[in-house]
This record gives structure tokens, C-alpha cells and sequence, in this order.
């Protein structure tokens, strides 16, 4: 129920924004990205775990945005990249794959975010969807 929930939620945000585009002159490009922050607990499971989703456009500077929304500074560091290829409702797929099995078999672990960018290929209801993936990560 949670993942529904978030889902509508986001879905809604970023109509919102791409309506919104010409309010944010001091954007990076017309792409939207979506930022995870989950909990660092054990056995973490964002399908009944309450995380933190926002939905943004990356900006030059805090200065010319509109009322009523936030920034949220992204920390440089070191990500894990996936281009998932496929209609969005299979991405927990790709998720699953990548927390569940390639970050320990790589030997690095989460911390605690990840990021998608949302371009002119993303097409949430086709095949030809693609969504860009980073997970932040850090050696074991």
C-alpha cells in the first residue's frame, strides 16, 4: 500500500513541475530527477517501509525558485549506475537486483539514497521506457 501511495504522490509532483518549468530559469536542463532517502535500519523494505521522496529539477543556484518549494542538496560522492530499460511498474525489479544482490557481491553498501533521472526517454508506459539509476555507495 505504501508503494502506491508514494507512487501516486510522485506522479503528481512531477506533472506539477514539468507544468511549471518556466519557473525555474536557473534550471539544469529539462530533466527531472527523483531522490530516495531511506531509513539506514536492517532489512529495510520500501514496499512497507516509510522513506522520503522528492522530485526536482537539479538548479544553479537557491535564489530564483518558486515559493513553496525546497532544496535539497545532493552530496557528491560515489554512485552505482543502472540504466533500467523497461515500463516503470517492473523497476523494483531492477532495485531489488542491485540492493538485494550486486551491492554486496561488489562489496559496497548503501548509503541510504539513490536518484532517478527522468529525461526525454522516460515513458513510464512503454517498453521503450528509460530511467538512468544511482545508488550512492561506499567500499565495505
Amino acid at each position: 500500500m505504501q508503494d502506491i501511495k508514494n507512487k501516486n504522490i510522485v506522479k503528481a509532483a512531477f506533472a506539477k513541475l514539468k507544468s511549471q518549468l518556466s519557473e525555474f530559469p536557473n534550471r539544469v536542463g529539462d530533466h527531472l530527477y527523483l531522490v530516495q532517502i531511506y531509513p539506514m535500519k536492517e532489512r529495510f523494505d520500501p514496499k512497507v517501509d516509510k522513506f522520503i521522496s522528492l522530485v526536482g529539477y537539479e538548479i544553479l543556484d537557491e535564489e530564483n525558485r518558486p515559493p513553496n518549494t525546497v532544496v535539497h542538496i545532493v552530496p557528491e560522492n560515489f554512485y552505482a549506475f543502472y540504466s533500467f530499460k523497461d515500463i516503470e511498474a517492473n523497476i523494483q525489479l531492477a532495485y531489488d537486483y542491485l540492493y538485494g544482490h550486486w551491492l554486496q557481491e561488489q562489496g559496497y553498501d548503501s548509503l541510504g539514497y539513490d536518484l532517478e533521472l527522468w529525461d526525454e526517454r522516460y515513458k513510464p508506459e512503454e517498453s521503450a521506457n528509460e530511467i538512468d539509476m544511482f545508488i550512492a555507495i561506499k567500499k565495505q
